[in-house]
């Protein structure tokens, strides 16, 4: 039996109503104008069918609640529907024999709506628990869905009918609900050949049948069914063969009460004249600065937390132990609470780290998050841009729209237009996510109504209602250039004829972006003035999005230029990067300069986004066109003297950036790395693109530790080189260093918990865990050292990468 084998949640303490979409119908209808069984399977042509699908809920035989129905959709075959319906009755009022009756209806048959079919289905299944996920309905043709408890009308195939798509179907359906691993090639793959079944099976057993698709709401954990009031379990019969029986225990994971007495005479606030004046001694000191030293994803033991509630005054100038010591307090217990506050007030004041851990969904006391707040207040602008990213995603885990911590992060941007303008943005994006919406609009509305009562006294001395519009009239520049886009991707013909079409446009209709009316801030910096766009200067990459390089000119008679990308989420690679910037201000803070291309991304919707624009050329393109990265360096850097025929400082600056690069993959878990996405700097910086894959995930088998091709191990000199010597001291170097700041990383990622980044919102806890992992906070500075080296010896020996990079090129080649 697993771990996670109890971790379940009970019906009857879900209040929320019964959620799922009904996706579409499959099949052909049969026709209503011949009665004729032969004749199914042809599709009327005299009248469009315009359906319906109607959804009630049975509980016990009986109906209850109102019935729900979905919009007439008229656009099949497949008629797609893609429609969420949401019942009055919640999932604690479910019982054991809750069943969804589904019935489809034709309302082109006239004043009489023509009956399609009807299915039931269990909103339980066998062992009790709540049905997620994809689930296939048969329909019963010209029958009405039946919800009494022996229905008539089952949805379920029968057991002697099923074939292997049913058993594929079954097995779809786990994997979108994350049960069975995603290898994206594989996958490609086993789809593909799915497809050939279908089409197989359907030849041979026509397409007589109609199925309706029902998508059931996901949680957490599994739900359990337990019905409100008192628990009477009837004892199910068991079978006289060896079956496992599971058996759910519903006081698993509660309290032990008699060790919660203990716990709270222990802990009475009658013994705090006692505790006043406690010292640890030696071995409860060693205990205490090993609890001090653990990260902040780790929970403490119950005898840990007595420990630290203990000597907690003694620990009061100890400003690491202040988080520590929160963690211990028992916050239901309203003097223990109130004793804790009062004693965080005292506290030796805490560095900003740890603040950002006390705004982590752990700790729900306003007081502490207000302490938090406070904090913050010391960090200068810079440093507080540096997690603005995650301040904004901590707003979730407020108790009220208008906190403490919105109320300041609008007070500080008042004063800055580069902290307003991505506050704004940061925000403006979550509007998509309809559980906070409410919340960051409230934040939204909160930041345009100061700005704009600022009046003269705005940031930069400008006119507070004018930086407003300023900031404004960014999303109405990205919404220009999504129609723009969908222009440029409609046009038939090559990249040639699509980049013709968009200087087209920018010198025709849309000559208004050539010239802006008024200066716009620029949405990835903000502190540049452009005034229109270069249609001379722009162009399309060629790739299946087709983005938009574009050239903006600049107040001050320069050019800036960018990536605009529709279709694509930009968010992962905008909080990679915002990683990569703060690392390399990490490092800089150590004197160690690794020339780091922490380029800007900013996402300016969910599948929207703009980036800056660099100047270099892929691995592949610059080994295709100069055999080495050598070569290509003399072109640019030639020194006969030099090592390699480069000079010095552009051959150092390569090694620095090379070791600088695989630290960061490393730590932060960076996937599907190959020579298209490591690109080239003229002066020999390279950086890495195209962050899809973190935290561990990765496409390809077998991936090396860190991306480190032969190519770039060649360019130092080979294995034996003094140059790849100190490539590898800057690596051990680098990854010392930032050990150090583990805790900063952890909680800044802790704080990522509740966003919708992709690779985070799959398994937040399992992510964060990944990336404790790599620091190997275990070892000491020397070993991690040894330890270093081993994984740089490992990644230059593997062997896989080198075949898998050939097929991409091969893929790359036909694409």
């Amino acid at each position: 039996m697993t771990g996670n084998e109890f971790r379940f949640f009970l019906s009857c303490d879900i209040n929320l109503p019964v959620t799922f979409r009904i996706e579409k119908l499959e099949g052909h209808l049969p026709s209503t104008n011949s009665t004729n069984p032969a004749d199914i399977g042809t599709i009327v042509d005299d009248k469009k069918p315009e359906l319906y699908v109607e959804c009630a809920l049975y509980i016990d035989g009986a109906p209850f609640g109102l019935p729900m129905r979905t919009r007439l959709e008229s656009s099949g075959p497949p008629f797609c529907w893609g429609e969420l319906i949401t019942l009055s009755t919640k999932y604690r009022d479910l019982t054991t024999n809750s069943q969804l009756a589904v019935t489809v209806w034709d309302v082109s048959c006239g004043k009489n709506e023509g009956l399609i079919g009807g299915a039931t289905i269990h909103l339980f299944n066998m062992k009790k628990q709540l049905k997620t996920g994809k689930h296939k309905l048969r329909l019963w043709q010209g029958k009405e869905a039946d919800g009494s408890i022996h229905s008539t009308t089952p949805g379920k195939v029968p057991k002697d009918e099923r074939g292997e798509l049913e058993r594929l179907e079954k097995l779809v359906n786990k994997y979108e609900r994350g049960q069975i691993q995603r290898v994206d090639w594989l996958d490609r793959l086993a789809f593909k050949s799915m497809d050939k079944i279908k089409d197989l099976e359907s030849s041979i057993n026509g397409s007589s049948h109609l199925f309706v698709l029902i998508d059931f709401c996901s949680f957490e954990h599994r739900v359990v069914l337990q019905e409100s009031g008192p628990n009477l379990l009837i004892p199910a019969s068991i079978a006289s063969t060896n079956e496992l029986v599971t058996v759910w225990d519903p006081e698993l994971g509660k309290m032990n009460p008699s060790e919660h007495k203990q716990l709270k005479l222990a802990r009475s606030l009658n013994r705090g004249i006692i505790d006043r004046d406690l010292k640890p001694s030696i071995t409860e000191r060693k205990s205490i600065q090993r609890i001090l030293k653990y990260p902040p994803t780790r929970t403490l033991s119950g005898d840990e937390r007595q420990l630290l509630w203990k000597f907690r005054f003694s620990l009061m100038s100890e400003k690491r132990a202040l988080t520590k010591f929160l963690r211990c307090v028992e916050w239901s217990d309203v003097q223990e609470a109130k004793q804790a506050i009062e004693l965080m007030g005292r506290w030796e004041m805490i560095d900003v780290c740890d603040a950002l851990e006390l705004l982590s969904p752990v700790f729900e006391s306003e007081d502490v998050r207000a302490h938090a707040v406070r904090v913050l207040e010391r960090a200068d602008d810079e440093e507080l841009q540096c997690y603005l990213l995650q301040l904004v995603q901590a707003l979730r885990f407020e108790r009220s729209d208008k906190s403490r911590l919105s109320q300041f992060l609008v007070q500080r941007s008042l004063s800055n237009i580069e902290l307003a303008s991505f506050l704004r943005w940061y925000v403006a994006v979550e509007l998509h996510d309809p559980a906070y919406a409410k919340r960051f609009y409230s934040t939204y509305e909160m930041l345009e109504e100061n700005m704009i009562k600022l009046g003269n006294g705005a940031c930069d001395g400008g006119d507070g209602f004018k930086l407003w519009q300023s900031l404004v009239r960014q999303t109405e520049l990205t919404a220009q250039l999504c129609s723009i886009m969908r222009d440029v991707r409609n046009v038939r013909g090559g990249t040639q004829k699509k980049i013709e079409k968009l200087r087209h446009l920018l010198s025709g209709l849309l000559s208004e972006l050539t010239y802006f009316e008024e200066p716009i801030r620029s949405p990835l910096a903000p502190i540049v003035l452009i005034t229109g766009i270069i249609p001379s200067d722009s162009s399309i990459f060629k790739s299946a999005l087709h983005p938009l390089r574009l050239a903006f000119r600049t107040a001050n008679g320069g050019c800036l230029k960018i990536i605009f990308k529709k279709g694509d989420d930009l968010r992962q690679d905008q909080l990679v990067v915002q990683m990569v910037s703060l690392m390399d201000r990490l490092l800089k803070l150590e004197n160690l300069d690794l020339h780091l291309t922490p380029y800007r991304v900013l996402a300016t919707g969910h599948d929207e986004g703009m980036m800056e624009f660099i100047p270099s050329k892929s691995l592949a393109q610059i080994l295709s066109e100069h055999r080495s990265i050598t070569s290509y360096l003399q072109k640019f850097h030639p020194d006969e003297e030099g090592p390699f025929g480069i000079t010095a400082t552009c051959l150092e600056t390569f090694i620095k950036s090379c070791a600088g690069y695989s630290v960061i993959t490393y730590i932060l878990g960076i996937g599907d790395r190959h020579l298209d996405n490591l690109l080239l700097r003229d002066d020999g910086r390279l950086f890495h693109v195209d962050f899809g894959f973190i935290l561990g995930r990765d496409p390809k088998p077998f991936p090396p530790p860190m991306k480190l091709c032969k190519e770039m191990v060649e360019a130092m000199g080979g294995a034996e080189s003094q140059y790849y010597t100190r490539f590898k001291s800057y690596c051990c170097e680098a990854y010392n260093i930032l050990r150090k700041s583990s805790n900063l990383i952890l909680n800044l990622f802790h704080l990522m918990a509740g966003s919708n980044i992709p690779d985070i919102a799959s398994d937040p806890e399992k992510g964060i865990l990944k990336l404790q992992e790599k620091f190997r906070l275990d070892l000491d500075d020397e070993e991690c050292i040894h330890f270093f080296q081993d994984l740089i010896n490992e990644s230059v020996s593997a062997l896989f990468p080198q075949m898998v990079e050939t097929i991409h090129r091969w893929a790359q080649y036909w694409r």
